[in-house]
């Protein structure tokens, strides 16, 4: 892949599940290799759709699904995996396994990682996420909230250029979406891309350089946090049921923009009390 080329890139996507429901309607989207992008909306509004159609998972009604340059109607689901890595809303539709160690070894051994390799992969994946402490415990004895950081970890193991995460943050306290938010940085850090699916707009937007809003199929805004939650866009977040973060809201009352620092409104705030 040259530096020039997309890690994803998305062309007059359609989706048609066979009930007839259209879930995606033309869709174009590029996203750069090592961008971090969140993809905001509505139940319903096409947000898992559009990234399990990255892995394999779903296979285009129309238009063209292209990962690292290359049209995936031509990729087997296998190859799909080696680059991009999903780690599902729901983890109890991911975890099978009866150890967390087990759990989170099976991606990278089906990519054919082995012996010293394999296990700092898990080791490394299990302390990112706060389990390092755990690794023969039954993924079914931790708690919702650490289940989740299991799958995430299951995904981390693999090490794929591209990595998706589907409402990681959901179910954790605000350690817990710190430490999401961490994991994060560190993957962009690394030069990998990484796009989530999330509702937690103070996440998306402490965390994230773009976001997408999804309404009914399609995108209708597209840009930094910034400029999505900037008071002219409100009228276009209300459309999809969503409201820009508190410290946006607060921000643009005090004259301190969309994303202010929390140093910002602190210092905003006293001098108006």
């Amino acid at each position: 892949m040259s530096a020039t080329t997309p890690a994803i890139e998305l062309e007059g996507l359609v989706h048609v599940y066979p009930e007839g429901t259209r879930a995606l309607v033309g869709v174009d989207l590029r996203v750069a290799a090592g961008e971090a992008l969140a993809i905001v909306g509505q139940n319903g509004s096409g947000k898992s759709t559009l990234v399990r159609h990255l892995n394999g998972l779903l296979r285009p009604t129309e238009g063209v699904v292209r990962v690292n340059g290359r049209d995936t109607v031509d990729v087997r689901v296998a190859r799909l995996a080696a680059l991009v890595g999903l780690a599902f809303q729901d983890p109890d539709r991911q975890i099978f396994a009866g150890r967390v160690r087990a759990e989170v070894a099976f991606g990278p051994r089906n990519l054919g990682v082995r012996g010293a390799a394999l296990d700092g992969a898990v080791a490394a994946a299990l302390t990112a996420v706060g389990l390092g402490d755990a690794p023969d415990a039954n993924p079914y004895d931790l708690g919702y909230s650490r289940r989740k950081l299991l799958a995430i970890a299951s995904v981390l193991a693999m090490r794929t250029p591209i990595v998706i995460l589907d409402e990681p943050t959901t179910g954790q306290d605000l350690r817990g979406a710190a430490r999401v938010q961490e994991i994060v940085w560190g993957l962009v850090a690394e030069g990998r891309t990484v796009l989530a699916v999330s509702h937690d707009m103070r996440f998306v937007a402490g965390t994230f350089g773009r976001v997408v809003v999804m309404r009914e199929g399609r995108i209708v805004l597209d840009g930094t946090p910034a400029e999505v939650f900037a008071e002219p866009a409100w009228p276009v977040l209300a459309s999809t049921y969503l409201e820009p973060p508190l410290a946006a809201r607060v921000g643009a009352r005090l004259g301190l923009g969309s994303t202010p620092t929390e140093a910002a409104l602190a210092e905003a705030l006293a001098e108006r009390g």
